[in-house]
């Protein structure tokens, strides 16, 4: 039997999500480099990903860091250019899902803040019917807990569960809870799945 919901990561699925990207774009790579070797902005945004407020945080790892102040502000001054550009083709693909009445999750591993500032740079979140946010559930993937959470509030059995995910790591995890998955690499992919699943047409896939 097809799936009864489509899971979509969010980071490197619906958008991209390469932070050193914009940060060689404003500050060279020599410098963002350095400042990367130096601070762990990456575990900065782990306690983010997991509940701690956004802006407090950021600057916080700034007053500790004076010497790189300027570079580490720019994760929340800038964090529209960094989780960008958009991966359209995935976006039409939501969008084709639902259209077609199949429920469709996010679950990923993002700040409280998915909900603001995010949403203007992220208008295709508003189309989604479930939300699943590490920063809101206060545990992120791949800790089984927030698959079991998923499983659970939408009342859907694993193995009717489709989900896609740039990360190994996470893929594994839902994959030892019997979900479908399937390891994003590009939106035509991922595409080609969701015909192989019945869930859309060659037509409605873009394909």
């Amino acid at each position: 039997m097809k799936p009864e919901a489509v899971i979509f990561d969010v980071g490197n699925v619906l958008t991209s999500w390469v932070p050193e990207v914009h940060y060689d774009r404003v500050l060279g790579r020599a410098a963002r480099e350095r400042l990367f070797a130096e601070v762990d902005l990456h575990a900065m945004n782990d306690l983010i990903d997991r509940g701690a407020p956004f802006r407090d945080t950021v600057e916080a790892w700034a007053e500790a860091h004076p010497d790189h102040a300027q570079g580490i502000r720019m994760w929340f001054t800038d964090w529209q250019h960094l989780a960008s550009p958009r991966i359209e083709g995935s976006i039409r693909l939501q969008r084709a899902l639902r259209a077609k009445g199949v429920p469709v999750f996010v679950l990923s591993n993002f700040g409280t803040h998915y909900h603001d500032e995010s949403i203007t740079g992220m208008d295709f979140l508003a189309d989604f019917d479930r939300f699943y946010v590490s920063g809101v559930l206060g545990v992120a993937k791949p800790d089984p807990r927030i698959y079991e959470i998923v499983e659970t509030d939408s009342g859907i059995p694993p193995d009717r569960l489709i989900f896609a995910d740039d990360r190994a790591d996470n893929i594994t995890a839902a994959a030892r809870r019997g979900w479908r998955t399937h390891q994003f690499e590009s939106w035509q992919g991922w595409a080609r799945r969701l015909v192989a699943e019945d869930l859309l047409t060659m037509e409605e896939a873009g394909l």
